[in-house]
């Protein structure tokens, strides 16, 4: 699952992060509804049964960007006196929603791939028509368009739940790439292609699945920050020349927000109102330069 440095270079504000994430579902459900249609007349009219599972795989596929499309819309409201500090884990929530609908897909694919091979009924596809392979191939070429859009726009915003749907694209075209094995081996006389292709398959997606479920967990449970934006939260700190040294830095992810704690060592001579203001510049220039961080509490230690 890919890492974002949650620096300033993907600053974002919470009315853009909406209308990214808006944005983008729509659109996933749009092209999403119109490939299920495409490819279940496809399927019907090729007589593939292959292109019709997939078809339904496709289908599916709305209810979990109806899923993210809620998690975002919870997870950007406001705080108020009863979530004092927001409302971001809900967008883990949709993250983990995804992440399980993602491995039970991938799962009855491989059990069924698995019962087939075994019983020697290899999907009991009949000989398709070239329609249902240029289905197949249209498939595999949108989705894997929607996995790197939807990819490209997870990441700017550092969205876990959109990113998870961006790993549901890659599934889907994983999916229709067995399809196209499947159609292609019943049109040339080898239908067991078609379970193997989907047994592999089932590795992909339960993978993918598990780096959803493992990155919203981390957010769950107050994870740290990745070395690196630690050691570059550091620095900024220490930039200031006040501050004399640092006995304390810790910091937490909150949904898609950073917690930071910091204790500064400064001046022991000097009085309480110039170590405040070295404590507020400390927390302003943090936020300046971390645009996810949502909350800095900085304490202030006499220098030893």
């Amino acid at each position: 699952m890919e890492k974002n440095k949650l620096t300033a270079s993907n600053k974002v504000t919470e009315s853009e992060f909406r209308r990214i994430a808006n944005r983008v579902s729509c659109i996933t459900i749009l092209q999403n509804a119109l490939l299920s249609i495409f490819k279940l007349l496809a399927g019907i009219f090729a007589n593939s049964n292959a292109m019709i599972s997939d078809a339904i795989h496709s289908a599916s596929d709305v209810f979990s960007t109806i899923v993210v499309v809620i998690g975002v819309k919870l997870a950007s409201k406001d705080s108020d006196k009863d979530h004092p500090y927001g409302h971001e884990r809900l967008e883990c929530v949709a993250a983990i929603v995804l992440a399980m609908v993602l491995f039970f897909t991938g799962l009855e694919i491989g059990v069924q791939a698995v019962k087939d091979i075994i019983s020697g009924n290899y999907g009991g596809l009949e000989v398709p028509g070239v329609l249902a392979l240029v289905a197949a191939v249209v498939s595999i070429i949108t989705k894997e368009i929607m996995y790197w859009y939807t990819r490209h726009y997870a990441k700017k915003i550092d969205s876990s739940a959109l990113m998870a749907d961006a790993w549901h694209h890659r599934s889907d075209a994983l999916s229709s790439v067995g399809a196209l094995i499947g159609i292609g081996g019943a049109m040339l006389g080898f239908p067991v292609m078609d379970s193997v292709a989907s047994l592999v398959i089932f590795i992909f997606i339960a993978k993918a699945a598990y780096d959803i479920f493992k990155d919203a967990m981390d957010k769950m449970v107050d994870h740290s920050c990745d070395e690196d934006t630690e050691k570059e939260i550091y620095d900024s700190v220490m930039s200031h020349s006040e501050v004399l040294g640092i006995d304390l830095l810790q910091t937490r992810i909150f949904g898609n927000k950073i917690y930071v704690d910091v204790e500064i060592q400064v001046n022991a001579s000097y009085t309480l109102q110039e170590a405040h203001q070295i404590a507020e510049e400390v927390h302003e220039n943090i936020e300046q330069n971390f645009s996810k961080v949502k909350h800095v509490m900085v304490h202030v230690n006499p220098a030893k």
